[in-house]
């Protein structure tokens, strides 16, 4: 498990909700693609078994925890 947070601002409920959207971004036009966290949540969870959660509210900074088990389940590894 590893987790990244911050002290900014935080972010709204309806924000937090859309974040993992693609092409969402709270970045003026032409700033951002919005891919970046939509991108991340597939490596993770799609192709990891993983979980990405993001804990934030306004005022309290932003909180992403990433977890990815430690074996894969339905997997077999194959060693020269």
């Amino acid at each position: 498990m590893i987790k990244i947070s911050d002290n900014g601002p935080g972010m709204t409920e309806d924000v937090r909700r859309r974040i993992f959207e693609p092409f969402f971004t709270t970045k003026p036009s032409g700033k951002g693609t919005g891919l970046g966290l939509f991108i991340s949540h597939q490596i993770v969870v799609e192709k990891h078994n993983g979980k990405l959660k993001c804990c934030c509210a306004p005022g309290q900074g932003t909180e992403f925890v990433i977890e990815i088990p430690i074996q894969q389940q339905g997997r077999t590894e194959i060693h020269p």
